[in-house]
């Protein structure tokens, strides 16, 4: 229980990370955090005191963070595609595939990369996809922080639906 999950928000409410319950418990207690949303009644308890286990921190203080940019690599491609064929569907066999390919001027960039499996890959050729006849699922584009958050959390509680835009 101790290493569940906890969105932790900007004192804005901006979501910054996720931390797991110990951080967000022993920041609660030294006053450098609040908790904004707790675990439907579940509680730690030590010797002398008992804790809601929060599932929503809020910063006491405003942390001024650097603008996330998030570095194009396979890896992330793959992330924000959800690990997808973006002209299938399946999660066999992904590579990474340019909508406009290099030979036609396109380039590497979060807007031309997708996912997509190796059987779809080789069916596209060195066409767009509107000359392959191949339509995308979710157009191409650069992800923000707030999605790599979602990815990480795998299943997310419902009170940081709001906060993380759901």
């Amino acid at each position: 229980m101790l290493n569940g999950k906890v969105l932790v928000l900007n004192q804005n409410y901006e979501p910054l990370t996720i931390c797991n319950v110990k951080r967000a418990i022993i920041l609660n207690y030294l006053g450098k955090a609040e908790i904004v949303h707790t675990m439907n009644g579940k509680i730690i308890r030590s010797v002398y005191r008992k804790f809601e286990c929060p599932s929503i921190i809020k910063l006491a203080f405003f942390v001024r963070v650097p603008f996330k940019k998030i570095i194009l690599s396979r890896k992330n491609i793959l992330r924000r595609d959800g690990h997808r064929c973006q002209y299938c569907g399946t999660s066999q066999n992904l590579t990474v595939d340019h909508v406009v390919p290099k030979s036609k001027g396109g380039e590497d960039s979060w807007d031309n990369l997708v996912t997509a499996c190796i059987k779809c890959n080789n069916k596209k050729g060195n066409r767009t996809p509107e000359e392959a006849k191949m339509k995308l699922f979710t157009k191409p584009k650069r992800p923000s922080h707030i999605t790599f958050i979602k990815n990480f959390a795998g299943k997310i509680d419902d009170g940081w639906k709001p906060y993380l835009y759901m």
